[in-house]
């Protein structure tokens, strides 16, 4: 059975990925329409920006970030001249980190709604005088759900999935950053595999029936389906 630790664990886990995925999609929906509509030659530059996490190992960013989130870092120094300290090691940090790790999972996603969208909604939005922010909101929004649905979706899941740069930028604090995935680690690590049996089996009935939702959600919107 699942002990108290587990239970903190599980509830900051998710805590971090309600938070972190609010944030994903308020920064990464304005970078995603840039994306989408923009001809500037910075696009491919930004796109491999985004998508690097996707290929870099976890490992690596969670160290490029403690070293920049650190006293002596570029971040560091300004959190701590706002007075804020260090975000290593702190609830804040950890947000941060899976803010900067699952981004590409919203922005693509988004991304290629609101490219498979076309000219046609926005044109007719402009002959009847809509404004950029009204023809955002009334038409485009709408017309990208399917996409935002799958946003939040995998955001959301990839960062409770996650373990190496929350490991790296959090650590195991108890009741502060230890998270479920470092939670099962800690499990293993003390041959309690029992225990992490019930951790990690939740997290894969979690994973499964996330995708289960994804795929039925989106199957009559396959063009903003990234996972075809």
């Amino acid at each position: 059975m699942l002990s108290p630790a587990d239970f903190d664990a599980l509830f900051l886990t998710f805590k971090v990925a309600g938070i972190a995925t609010l944030l994903m999609l308020l920064l990464g929906t304005p970078l995603a329409w840039w994306l989408a509509r923009t001809r500037s030659g910075w696009k491919g530059i930004i796109n491999t920006v985004v998508a690097l996490p996707l290929v870099l190992p976890p490992t690596v960013l969670g160290f490029y970030l403690l070293v920049l989130m650190g006293p002596a870092g570029a971040i560091g120094k300004i959190t701590i001249w706002l007075g804020l300290g260090t975000l290593p090691f702190t609830f804040p940090g950890l947000v941060v980190a899976s803010v900067l790790y699952s981004m590409p999972f919203v922005v693509q996603p988004l991304q290629a709604a609101f490219t498979s969208i076309g000219e046609q909604p926005l044109e007719a939005a402009a002959t009847l005088r809509a404004g950029p922010l009204d023809t955002f909101f009334s038409v485009v929004m709408p017309l990208a759900k399917p996409g935002f649905l799958t946003a939040a979706i995998l955001g959301f899941a990839h960062t409770v999935g996650e373990f190496g740069v929350v490991l790296m930028v959090g650590g195991n604090i108890p009741d502060k950053t230890r998270v479920v995935s470092v939670q099962i680690y800690n499990h293993v690590e003390a041959l309690e595999y029992h225990e992490a049996h019930w951790l990690a089996g939740g997290l894969l009935l979690f994973s499964f029936s996330v995708l289960m939702l994804l795929y039925t959600a989106l199957k009559t919107h396959p063009v903003a389906n990234p996972l075809k």
